[in-house]
């Protein structure tokens, strides 16, 4: 298998048919794989799941009992997966899933090089989630001391063989920081593309639901990182 692609999905059973549709209409090879992680979901995700799945050979799913943070799933599935590299995206379909197409093109285009990581950039987002945006993303380089920006953005594709470096990785959102400040610290090339970032087509975010929940991400963000420079990782 040459990618595997993890899909956190959390109560999104109104958004798994269409990304599976959307999936299947990018995928014209049978060596990439489709892994959605039922991270604890208390909708009817599972039901849909087993009902659509024989349609897509290309996609299987992991189940996670409990739902114990949004890394804590990413991380299960990036285990079960089989591809040279791996990687990730969102269920909530504001990441398109051509996306991932486009960043294992870039992989081939490098000669497959391990040394690569694959990351969204993120564009047509409202202005104020783009100050929110830049003003964590200058913190962040001033804090930690590597370049880090726009760290959410999806999709982040990189080899397994990086994966296997990670060391008790994040169980929630701070785990798409962790993953960048590790490539960064791993000297890997960065390679950023455009992607598109619209609204939800279903459901609402289980976290981005004001200025409330943004400065709780903020101290979260915060300490992972305090968490992150004392332990010096290298």
């Amino acid at each position: 298998m040459k990618l595997s692609v993890v899909v956190p999905c959390y109560d999104e059973a109104e958004n798994i048919p269409l990304i599976l549709k959307r999936f299947s209409e990018v995928i014209k090879r049978d060596d990439i794989e489709v892994i959605l992680v039922d991270n604890g979901s208390k909708d009817n995700s599972p039901q849909v799941l087993k009902e659509l799945l024989p349609q897509y050979p290309f996609a299987r799913t992991v189940r996670v009992e409990v739902n114990q943070g949004y890394g804590y799933g990413i991380v299960q599935g990036l285990l079960a997966c089989s591809g040279d590299f791996i990687g990730w995206t969102h269920a909530d379909m504001q990441t398109d899933p051509a996306d991932l197409i486009k960043a294992l093109n870039i992989i081939e285009a490098n000669n497959n090089n391990e040394h690569l990581f694959i990351k969204g950039d993120r564009k047509g987002r409202p202005l104020f989630d783009q100050f929110f945006t830049t003003g964590m993303s200058i913190f962040e380089t001033i804090y930690m001391g590597e370049r880090l920006y726009d760290v959410n953005a999806q999709p982040n594709v990189f080899s397994k063989k990086f994966f296997k470096t990670w060391e008790n990785p994040p169980k929630d959102f701070a785990l798409d920081l962790y993953a960048l400040y590790m490539a960064r610290k791993a000297k890997l090339h960065i390679e950023r593309f455009d992607v598109i970032f619209p609204e939800r087509v279903h459901g609402e975010s289980h976290w981005n639901k004001g200025l409330a929940s943004k400065w709780k991400f903020i101290k979260r963000t915060i300490e992972f990182s305090k968490k992150l420079k004392k332990e010096g990782i290298h």
